[in-house]
């Protein structure tokens, strides 16, 4: 593998041979990866049960399967979304004809999270080849065993002028960083965020970030409680909690918290048994700093469902917390894993005043059959997305631009938006030279009040 600085050379030089941009070429890109991922199906399931003991069906929905039909996508429709497109032109610049041109950057840096290891490397990665860009994955050093495979796979379909994988740690990352490359897409914590953002800065790049936040999930009094309670607990405790779009709490009318309590805890055993511990299809938090993480979260408010943890085996039980005040420890954070905490309300005017001085949050639920309070609760509140009377799913409509607000991220992505975000849209003006009308050229006396009549 060379340099840093030699690897970003060698690609600069590449995409500007104009390789990467032929439709022909970024096409067949996409079908070598598809093709080599499906064969080693088997050691990606392997590889993110060694990092996060993640179940087989969660692996394949939530990571291979989803990178497979992004892949799909985009092979069918790269020449559809690269082709330009015309706009109107106004009557005053007659007679021309306007067009945008979907451009790639150039070189792109993609950070990618532990928590889908896979999956958040190669999404962005798919729209960056599809756009015609070159493109350096960087993957989370925790998540160890899925960066070896990406490392692996990367290399074996891709020359590394084109794409490649440049592991290591948070030195590697400032490494990566410090060079320019034309786009860099983050995905990850907030705190590191910052730190992309500043070495954007020195050059100007323009930066997508990926983060996540407190997404709260509201149940009304009048909500379908048994749907709920599955879908919530579904939710969040799907890949043990490690994920950005996962309800981090519940806000619950007092009328119907018990009910729901109870519901949830039902819900629990029923997806993971008497004991989570024995259950193929539980996770385990990613290492040791984050176990202890979570472990001091839970000193807080009454564990009325769970609460037991293995540190030998990084395993915590999907926990539920009762009498959670807005100002505890576990509503400071945001807390990717599974502890639930829920608090109680009364008027819901005063549950979105009180979410509305937060943060805004990547994702946020509602739960409700009253469709004013559901209008008044999307109105209300700014997130990134979510979902009414369900939760995640909306992640996984490719039709559906994704990413947060505010200290939730910012830039969209999925299927096209993912080719749109790696692509500058270049504007293209065209006038004809067998006419030439003078009205625009000085002198202007004269002229001012036919310019106006055409302007308004």
């Amino acid at each position: 593998m060379s340099s840093v600085r030699e690897l970003i050379h060698k690609q600069r030089a590449f995409f500007h041979s104009g390789a990467p941009k032929a439709l022909d070429y970024r096409v067949e890109a996409l079908k070598r990866l598809r093709r080599v991922l499906l064969e080693r199906e088997e050691d990606a399931y392997a590889a993110l049960r060694n990092d996060l003991r993640k179940p087989q069906f969660e692996a394949y929905g939530s990571e291979i399967g989803f990178v497979l039909n992004e892949m799909r996508t985009a092979i069918s429709r790269i020449p559809s979304w690269a082709k330009p497109k015309r706009v109107p032109t106004p009557l005053v610049l007659f007679p021309a004809s306007s067009v945008i041109i979907p451009e790639p950057y150039g070189v792109v840096l993609i950070i990618a999270p532990w928590n889908y290891p896979l999956m958040l490397a190669l999404s962005p990665l798919i729209g960056a080849i599809a756009a015609g860009n070159c493109a350096i994955v960087k993957p989370s050093e925790i998540a160890r065993h899925t960066s070896a495979f990406l490392a692996k796979l990367i290399k074996d379909v891709y020359p590394e002028e084109h794409v490649a994988v440049v592991e290591g740690g948070a030195r590697t990352s400032k490494r990566l960083l410090r060079e320019k490359c034309d786009y860099i897409f983050y995905t990850g914590g907030s705190r590191v965020a910052h730190e992309v953002m500043k070495a954007a800065a020195v050059h100007l790049t323009p930066v997508t970030l990926e983060l996540g936040g407190k997404s709260p999930a509201i149940v009304d009094q009048g909500a379908d409680i048994r749907q709920a309670a599955k879908r919530i607990v579904w939710g969040k405790f799907f890949n043990a909690g490690q994920t950005c779009v996962a309800p981090d709490y519940v806000v619950a009318h007092s009328a119907i918290k018990d009910s729901l309590i109870a519901g949830m805890k039902r819900f629990i055993r029923e997806f993971y048994g008497e004991d989570a511990f024995e259950s193929p299809d539980y996770g385990r938090i990613i290492d040791l700093r984050h176990f202890d993480r979570l472990r001091t979260l839970t000193k807080k408010g009454r564990v009325v469902a769970g609460g037991k943890f293995s540190k030998k085996d990084l395993f915590i039980e999907p926990t539920i917390l009762d009498q959670i005040s807005w100002n505890d420890p576990i509503m400071q954070e945001e807390v990717f894993g599974p502890l639930l905490p829920v608090i109680e309300y009364e008027n819901l005017t005063h549950v979105l005043e009180a979410i509305r001085n937060l943060p805004k949050p990547l994702s946020l639920y509602v739960f409700s059959r009253n469709k004013t309070r559901q209008k008044q609760v999307v109105q209300t509140l700014s997130f990134g997305g979510g979902c009414v009377n369900e939760t995640l799913s909306h992640f996984a409509n490719p039709r559906l631009p994704f990413g947060g607000i505010g200290e939730s991220g910012t830039g969209r992505y999925h299927g096209k938006h993912t080719f749109d975000l790696f692509s500058h849209q270049k504007s293209i003006l065209k006038k004809p030279t067998w006419i030439d009308i003078p009205i625009r050229y000085p002198p202007y006396r004269g002229k001012l009040g036919l310019v106006k009549k055409i302007l308004r």
